[in-house]
């Protein structure tokens, strides 16, 4: 983790969350859920919301079929730490090969808005899953997520399980919408000024910084961070990486239902 805050600065019911996994899975919580209940207010609650629905809520998508789609989304934007992740939920989850020609329609469709031969809510369903996992794994990334040892198996088997929800006193209320996860991002009072965020998502932010992560996010290193820390705490860091990550997903999300007329 390249921010301390995200390994160390949660809240007291987070820290005790984590504490008691870890005593009963014997591995320590994940980079992932650990960037996600930072903050909940901010930004995870409501992302965790929209997760649960997309990925094991009512769907034209199997669970496995959703998994896969996440580990494609994970390949195109070059995070191996997802992929890994996803590869590993699709043999939990039900792997769908051979694969349906839906589901390699709906593939083509996010990788370059392809006029998708699908009904229309498959093709929204699966804008959804590649709306979440933009995200992650620009945050993936950019914050490097590293996988420790045991935390592969653990990890996703306990998403799996858990339809992945955590427990509500750690998310708070929400909705689980991508209107309010826009609101949430780059409306929302936070320690930097909404017109940052909203400029960071556009990718004009701190000079080419919010526009890499949107980009190529893989590309983003270690002296990155270290040079953005001279100037900024690292709350500021990661609401203006939030911003640009959500942003460059509702882009995409954006257009492709754009393409189905919407």
């Amino acid at each position: 983790m390249r921010l301390t805050v995200l390994d160390h600065g949660h809240r007291l019911p987070a820290r005790m969350f984590f504490g008691f996994t870890k005593l009963v899975s014997r591995v320590p919580m994940s980079d992932v859920p650990k960037a996600l209940l930072y903050r909940p207010d901010f930004f995870g609650g409501v992302f965790l919301d929209l997760t649960a629905k997309t990925m094991r809520g009512p769907s034209f998508w199997t669970a496995g079929e959703r998994e896969y789609l996440a580990m494609r989304t994970s390949e195109r934007l070059q995070c191996p730490f997802c992929a890994v992740t996803h590869a590993e939920l699709i043999q939990i989850a039900g792997d769908p090969s051979p694969l349906r020609p839906e589901l390699l329609a709906a593939s083509a469709f996010l990788d370059d808005f392809t006029p998708p031969d699908l009904p229309r809510d498959a093709a929204v369903d699966a804008l959804n899953v590649s709306l979440v996992f933009q995200v992650v794994n620009r945050l993936a990334n950019v914050f490097g997520f590293e996988l420790q040892p045991g935390q592969l198996k653990s990890g996703t088997r306990s998403l799996h399980r858990f339809g992945y929800r955590f427990p509500r006193f750690l998310t708070g209320p929400g909705e689980g919408t991508t209107a309010e996860l826009r609101r949430a991002v780059l409306e929302a009072p936070a320690h930097t000024p909404p017109e940052l965020r909203r400029a960071a998502a556009s990718g004009e932010a701190w000079g080419s910084y919010a526009a890499t992560v949107r980009t190529a996010s893989h590309l983003i290193t270690d002296d990155d961070i270290a040079r953005l820390k001279q100037d900024h705490t690292e709350d500021e860091i990661f609401e203006v990486t939030v911003a640009a990550a959500v942003g460059a997903a509702l882009s995409h999300y954006d257009t492709g239902r754009k393409f189905l007329g919407d």
